[in-house]
């Protein structure tokens, strides 16, 4: 069962070849299984999850779209009576009180939660390393890290733990870990999906997303979570098509564009070749591949980490030991209790962005660095808008390199900061951007970034659910956990 997709498992489930909660047990008894190599759950939910799934039986073709099929939740959302934590130390007694929207459009779609997944602390991360609950792995190569911050996300769709997820997106954290782990990742536009509920990273860049086996997947996710929602003042009133429907259109005469800023040095040779061959298969659906220039990509990661840090000194204030979660023990009086609880509260990555946000934003300094990284995201955003008057979508490569190594980069913030060259501007711009598995190198995952105006998530679902029609990466699976 959990080498079927969503999409096969909502028509065996409506055809009655087995029932939710069969499938249910099935993921329960592979968590128990295998999940101790990967860390890739913070809270599972077992007793919970039999309770929903045989809910789902009993309505029967009378659910929602994901009605019995299980999924996982990063760690951010909060679920009603389920510990939220957000991988930190700073939440670890937290039990959130309300679900996040994004939960309770799963929940109306009869999607049931296996529980939920470790990540980077705070989503401040690209490789999953910095989790209070300890570093997740990846099904791959266990010596490696599965991406950040959504890797535990990654990691259990990856070893099929759950047949889709749910991530968020500040600069590449669904994507990333999308090609890290050979599997589909989509990031939505921003304001397509509600932020209600979702713990705050830096607020104008942070987007909930999906994780899937396939393109298709993400559609069935996305078509569940998205739409208006009042209580989040950056939520978008769109009407939401039918993203399903709309896989099998034709591709043919789509134009997509290959920024020639990321094909230059610090790509691997054999991750631009993948891009290559996959350009190939989608010249054959009848695309046309053309060369574009995105001028100012290469000041993305400049603004962004002077433009999250300010966010996230700004969200992560509200954590004082004074309301909930982590307050120090005997603190000597009012200082004392906000410079400990903070201190040991929160990790080492968090605390530095901390200052770097808040230094940027300080007296004399806002100018100089937080201005001027607004205007250079206006500058990128512009790139784009100009792109997208020629083509309908940007190829480029996901990430630079495959996944590296546990502590690899850990001592070293800039180089892991690097592994996000390729997805950061999405985010600064607020695009829709979806990962897809294109192979192998060296026996790890290689993935393919896709890139479409706003609101145009549906181009990209059936790009990337055409290609992989003329393609299996994204049906290989680690042999560990077949």
């Amino acid at each position: 069962m959990h080498k079927l997709t969503v999409a096969q498992q909502a028509k065996a489930l409506a055809a009655k070849e087995f029932s939710s909660e069969e499938l249910v047990n099935h993921y329960i008894q592979r968590i128990e299984s295998h999940d101790e190599q990967l860390n890739s759950f913070v809270t599972f939910t077992p007793e919970q999850a039999i309770e929903n799934a045989k809910q789902a039986d009993v309505r029967g073709k009378q659910g929602g779209i994901l009605n019995g099929i299980p999924i996982a939740l990063k760690d951010i959302f909060c679920t009603d009576g389920v510990k939220t934590s957000c991988a930190s130390r700073m939440l670890d007694n937290f039990i959130a009180p309300y679900d996040a929207a994004v939960v309770t459009k799963l929940n109306q779609a009869g999607a049931v939660s296996l529980g939920k997944t470790n990540m980077d602390e705070f989503a401040m991360g690209s490789s999953s390393e910095s989790s209070f609950y300890g570093v997740v792995k990846n099904p791959w190569d266990t010596e490696r890290v599965p991406g950040g911050s959504s890797g535990g996300s990654a990691a259990a769709v990856a070893a099929r733990l759950a047949p889709a997820s749910m991530g968020t997106d500040t600069g590449g954290s669904i994507r990333q870990p999308a090609a890290f782990c050979g599997i589909t990742g989509l990031k939505p536009t921003y304001g397509r999906v509600s932020r209600y509920g979702m713990i705050a990273y830096a607020s104008s860049l942070d987007q909930g997303g999906s994780f899937g086996i396939t393109s298709e997947d993400c559609a069935y996710m996305l078509q569940a979570i998205a739409g208006h929602d009042a209580r989040d003042s950056t939520s978008v009133d769109q009407p939401v098509p039918d993203y399903v429907a709309g896989l099998n259109r034709s591709i043919k005469g789509l134009r997509i564009g290959l920024p020639e800023e990321f094909f230059q040095e610090g790509l691997d040779a054999g991750i631009a070749e993948k891009i290559q061959q996959a350009c190939d298969v989608l010249k054959s659906l009848g695309c046309e591949i053309k060369p574009i220039s995105l001028p100012n990509a290469k000041l993305a990661i400049a603004a962004y980490y002077v433009i999250a840090p300010a966010e996230c000194s700004s969200n992560l204030s509200r954590f004082d030991g004074v309301r909930y979660g982590y307050r120090c023990e005997n603190p000597k009086g009012l200082e004392d209790m906000y410079l400990r609880s903070r201190s040991e509260g929160l990790g080492e990555e968090v605390k530095r962005r901390i200052m770097v946000g808040a230094y940027a934003l300080s007296a004399g300094y806002y100018d100089a660095y937080y201005l001027k990284a607004q205007k250079i995201r206006r500058l990128i955003s512009e790139d784009y808008r100009a792109a997208f008057n020629q083509v309908d979508a940007v190829l480029s490569p996901t990430t630079p390199t495959t996944a590296f190594k546990v502590n690899e980069k850990s001592n070293d913030p800039i180089t892991m900061y690097l592994s996000d060259i390729y997805t950061i501007g999405v985010n600064l711009a607020g695009l829709p951007g979806i990962s897809l598995p294109v192979g192998f190198q060296q026996n790890l995952p290689v993935g393919m970034q896709l890139v479409s105006n706003y609101f145009e998530e549906q181009t990209l679902l059936n790009l990337g659910h055409q290609y992989q029609q003329q393609t299996d990466h994204h049906l290989q699976m680690p042999k560990e956990f077949e």
